[in-house]
């Protein structure tokens, strides 16, 4: 009975790391930012409430060997009544290492997971040129880009019915 148990072999699968998925964040910087007054010293007297608008958009550039470079790019501008309190535009960028992700989901991972990533950053850099503008700091609501990916995705697959 013993010598049963030591005949009998257990089947060991390999998983090479070649083979499985990865992600990683190799580098993560501020690649653009300007910040704008244009109607200083006279903007800082008006009293009112201003209105925020917020731009965004991601771009995705593919470098060598499974690195990718992904930006998020905030263009956030403040007004007074007609006149331009503040232009804040900022350009958060990383460069992701992505291995052995089928292309289906290499798409969802640079439009949701590294935009995910970026978000935070860029948030923290417009908080604090806002305030070194001279303005409040202007604090970015959490943005869903599985929801903004979804949205353009139904855009592009209506283009092509």
């Amino acid at each position: 009975m013993a010598a049963d148990k030591k005949n009998k072999s257990k089947a060991k699968v390999k998983v090479g790391k070649d083979s499985q998925p990865g992600f990683a964040i190799e580098k993560l910087y501020l690649k653009d930012v300007s910040v704008e007054v244009p109607n200083s010293p006279e903007i800082f007297t008006s009293r009112d409430t201003p209105k925020v608008s917020v731009e965004l958009s991601n771009e995705t550039k593919p470098l060598a060997d499974d690195f990718f470079e992904v930006s998020l790019q905030l263009t956030i501008t403040s007004k007074i009544n007609d006149q331009t309190a503040f232009v804040v535009d900022l350009v958060q960028a990383g460069i992701f290492a992505i291995t052995n992700i089928p292309d289906e989901g290499l798409e969802t991972v640079l439009s949701i997971t590294c935009p995910n990533i970026l978000f935070p950053y860029a948030r923290e850099a417009i908080a604090n040129f806002t305030v070194k503008a001279g303005f409040n700091p202007v604090q970015l609501q959490p943005i869903n880009f599985e929801a903004l990916y979804m949205q353009e995705k139904q855009k592009k697959d209506a283009k092509k019915s």
